[in-house]
């Protein structure tokens, strides 16, 4: 599972990472984003756009918005047999900027568990592998809502938790936004990153008493 991430970063500071990008938001670091709050998205329909989404998906035969709650996270394993999410895989891939993200671990004997904070070793901006939907209300107003896929633990993380969300390498972001990339060689990139990239410490227990408040300005619609 991943609940809970960090991105210390700008608008700025993303654009840098890849010439060209255009921002449709405007982007301010936040240490403790959760489910149902917006966060950035890089859409494959369109490549290196930096874009607002909420985060649950809503599937475009939902209803309402309420499935999102439970959707902030699919299983990279299954991600192509879901009727929830196997559409989008198939054609609305995005990337989701991060710079940490954030488990707990059960200690033994005690009931409260320790979060940990997780990084590149580098301490780089890396993104998480995500899916979009745009559903539309009664009004044909559309609400852009996104997924981080998860996959099974690394070494190191798997002495905290039993699920790790999918950063994608430098060789796999062109395949992942390509809009005819086989399903196949997709799934194959959903792995999880190697242990020696990754850098583990205990999390400062006051990034989680407040909610931070919505900080993804919104420039323009789709």
């Amino acid at each position: 599972m991943c609940g809970r991430f960090a991105l210390s970063a700008t608008t700025k500071d993303i654009e840098k990472l890849q010439p060209g990008l255009v921002s449709k938001v405007d982007i301010k670091p936040r240490h403790n984003i959760s489910p149902t709050q917006n966060i950035a998205v890089i859409r494959n329909d369109l490549q290196f756009t930096l874009d607002s989404a909420h985060w649950g998906l809503i599937p475009v035969w939902s209803k309402d918005t309420k499935i999102g709650i439970k959707m902030f996270n699919a299983r990279a394993e299954t991600i192509d047999e879901k009727a929830s999410f196997n559409n989008a895989f198939q054609k609305r891939r995005c990337l989701i900027p991060a710079t940490s993200f954030y488990e707990w671990k059960t200690i033994s004997g005690q009931t409260k568990k320790q979060p940990y904070e997780i990084k590149l070793s580098k301490n780089d901006i890396f993104f998480f592998a995500g899916l979009w939907e745009i559903w539309y209300d009664e009004e044909k107003k559309p609400l852009l809502s996104t997924t981080i896929i998860t996959t099974e633990p690394n070494e190191i993380i798997s002495e905290i938790y039993n699920r790790m969300p999918v950063i994608l390498d430098n060789d796999s972001i062109d395949l992942w936004l390509a809009k005819n990339s086989d399903s196949k060689e997709l799934k194959e990139i959903l792995k999880p990153r190697k242990s020696e990239d990754m850098s583990v410490e205990i999390a400062d227990e006051s990034i989680f008493k407040n909610r931070e408040s919505y900080v993804v300005n919104k420039l323009s619609l789709f």
